[in-house]
């Protein structure tokens, strides 16, 4: 557009020379072919829009934002129209309690309140992006500073909304995956009316009161004692078992032993470990009797 309105300005600028015959008349002809060239080239540069990978350019003309947007690559644009770039591509919005992590310079944690009246500290990053679609409604109602006119209010309200119905201990532990899909359905419904895409919503810390933390790292400790308790009585339990089991086997073993032992099979012991007495070298004499008349036998040693 520059170019456009310089070009004319030289062209305007060689017709005046020549109705004013002043000393620069005989270039009248030079100044004019200047003006009409640099009105090619500021044409020709305004006609013509890159848009980089990952953007789309929303058309204005005169204030008017146009409805059809212009994607990536080289475009054909009326050159009166003015082109700005929105990118499309995932964006993200972090405000935490550490100081160079979020967008905001300084603490940008989000304080709420739970069912239980206590100040809970949350830090969060949103993952969001524009629909191309509704670039130009975007434009119009909001701006292009949509990051901190819609997605940041919305975030923190929807957090502090929805808190309320949980206790610090709930979010801190069993109920903090319910809490992030409760929070990310509501923020969700409410950027998508407004032409954004919520993609993913991290809640990546929750600070409990100091008080709050200490009793539940109490609890947690006082539960591990009794889960370590337990283990140990079952596995007395399972050793208390084990030896009626094997004193249980020992007394069946008495008892089968006991009444299958007869008179005959005794006797039939006794010859065994007599024999064993007779082939011993140490063996002298040895009387097998029984109440009846006694054998003796003697075997000298070598």
């Amino acid at each position: 557009m520059l170019f456009i309105l310089i070009g004319i300005a030289l062209f305007f600028a060689a017709g005046a020379v020549e109705n004013l015959n002043l000393p620069a008349n005989i270039h009248k002809g030079t100044i004019r072919s200047i003006g009409i060239v640099v009105i090619i080239i500021g044409v020709l540069t305004s006609c013509i829009k890159q848009i980089d990978a990952g953007q789309i350019g929303v058309q204005s003309m005169f204030g008017k934002v146009q409805d059809e947007v212009i994607t990536s690559g080289l475009n054909f644009v009326n050159p009166l129209m003015a082109i700005n770039t929105i990118d499309v591509r995932t964006q993200n919005y972090t405000m935490s309690g550490v100081h160079t992590e979020g967008e905001m310079a300084g603490d940008d944690a989000i304080r709420v309140l739970t069912a239980d009246g206590l100040e809970v500290v949350i830090d969060l990053t949103v993952l969001y992006r524009v629909q191309s679609n509704q670039a130009p409604k975007i434009v119009r109602e909001i701006g292009y500073d949509f990051k901190n006119v819609i997605v940041r209010p919305i975030t923190r309200t929807k957090i502090r909304d929805n808190a309320v119905y949980y206790t610090a201990v709930d979010l801190y532990s069993v109920k903090r995956d319910e809490f992030q899909s409760r929070i990310f359905k509501t923020i969700e419904e409410n950027l998508k009316i407004r032409g954004l895409v919520l993609e993913q919503l991290l809640v990546r810390n929750i600070v409990l009161p100091t008080t709050v933390k200490a009793s539940i790292e109490d609890k947690i400790k006082a539960e591990q004692d009794a889960q370590k308790m337990q283990f140990v009585l079952q596995k007395e339990k399972q050793e208390a078992e084990r030896k009626r089991v094997e004193a249980q086997g020992i007394a069946d073993y008495q008892k089968i032993i006991s009444s299958g032992l007869g008179d005959k099979q005794l006797q039939y012991e006794q010859i065994q470990v007599m024999k064993g007495l007779i082939t011993s070298p140490n063996a002298k004499v040895i009387i097998m009797g029984g109440g009846k008349t006694p054998v003796i036998l003697d075997s000298k040693s070598n």
